[in-house]
């Protein structure tokens, strides 16, 4: 089995040294190596849009169910969305009946993906109650034949891939096999999630298991691992000690567009160039928000925005309250009023302060308990 392959970490500039071979899926560069991770209800086209102004290397839509998009399902449909400006993205799909997923997967390449992802990895339970997601680590040899049925459905130049958990449960961690089995069949690609499907989201992701599907997967097919991945620290954490090809970050990316800067400036050798200032926060929730505005219709635009103002006040002085704030808005104006008059007061508390433009919130807190003594 191939040894991980070696990356070198320089901590006191804060540079990454990566191989010279960039990442590809079959043909398609994958440069900085991160991709952002399909997140239902999250992953839509603003939230993408963001991300690939920020440099990610790939986007992938929310999943959507084949079943629905082979039937015309307008909801699903409307989630299917290409990206901007003739980016390149993938399009997620998850299901059990083969004509549906091949269905599907030709409806997503008639908007433009370029490839398209099976997800063997949901631990939702609606999901898995359907033996779809997850579920399916249990039923490999189902499990290669969705995937052939997807590889048979489309041009040999649009790569399938698949993205799994470690396993079902702590007693059966079969993520190296399952994954060979599913390049057996025919995947360009494996995503690895290092939890289990009953830990959800709970506890630490395994970067073990990654390493492990890793070194049994053949050299040619990139590995990515997935799971606790929030800052640049992680990345690097995430590709020394598994070997992994790239790294897909999902959650730690809401309200976080400039982690994919950062570590695409890491990953060229470049120093880190450190969290955003409140300015350049405030800038792109305004970007953020104007692309729900333009490309957002229906009574969820006010949901949309609402999240928004709460992701990118996430881990600054005073978010709970506005998060409180914007959560009661009555319409979108109102919910933009409060997340625009919250910057407006940390700028001016901080300039009042005198501390550093990228002051975060244990230095707001610090300063408050000072200002209390």
């Amino acid at each position: 089995m191939p040894a991980p392959r070696a990356i070198a970490v320089c901590a006191a500039r804060r540079i990454l040294y990566l191989p010279a071979v960039r990442m590809r899926i079959g043909s398609i560069p994958v440069d900085p190596p991160v991709i952002l991770a399909p997140m239902a209800a999250v992953t839509d086209l603003p939230f993408r849009t963001v991300a690939e102004e920020h440099g990610v290397g790939l986007t992938i839509t929310e999943f959507l169910s084949a079943h629905a998009l082979s039937i015309g399902d307008p909801k699903s449909h409307g989630k299917l969305t290409a990206s901007l400006n003739g980016r390149r993205f993938g399009v997620q799909i998850f299901g059990r009946e083969e004509d549906a997923l091949a269905h599907a997967a030709q409806i997503a390449l008639a908007i433009g993906a370029s490839l398209v992802d099976i997800n063997m990895g949901c631990p939702a339970k609606r999901v898995v109650a359907g033996e779809c997601g997850s579920a399916l680590m249990r039923e490999p040899l189902i499990a290669q034949r969705l995937v052939k049925a997807v590889v048979g459905a489309l041009p040999p130049e649009v790569p399938v891939t698949v993205k799994h958990r470690a396993g079902w449960d702590q007693g059966h961690r079969n993520a190296p096999e399952f994954a060979c089995a599913m390049v057996e069949a025919g995947a360009r690609m494996i995503t690895v999630h290092g939890r289990t499907r009953t830990q959800g989201f709970a506890g630490q992701a395994d970067l073990e298991i990654i390493r492990l599907v890793r070194a049994a997967v053949p050299t040619h097919i990139p590995v990515v691992g997935n799971g606790d991945v929030v800052d640049v620290a992680g990345y690097v954490r995430m590709r020394e000690t598994t070997g992994c090809d790239a790294v897909m970050i999902g959650r730690g990316a809401q309200g976080n567009p400039w982690l994919f800067a950062r570590i695409a400036a890491v990953a060229a050798g470049r120093p880190d160039p450190g969290p955003p200032t409140l300015e350049e926060r405030r800038e792109v929730f305004r970007r953020h928000v104007a692309l729900i505005g333009e490309l957002k219709r229906g009574p969820r635009v006010l949901h949309e925005v609402r999240k928004a103002c709460a992701w990118y006040a996430r881990g600054l002085y005073g978010c709970n309250k506005l998060r409180l704030e914007v959560w009661s808005a009555p319409d979108t104006e109102a919910a933009v009023a409060s997340a625009e008059a919250y910057f407006a007061s940390l700028i001016e508390r901080r300039t009042s302060l005198g501390l550093a433009p990228e002051a975060d919130r244990t230095e707001m807190n610090g300063a408050a308990v000072d200002e209390a003594a």
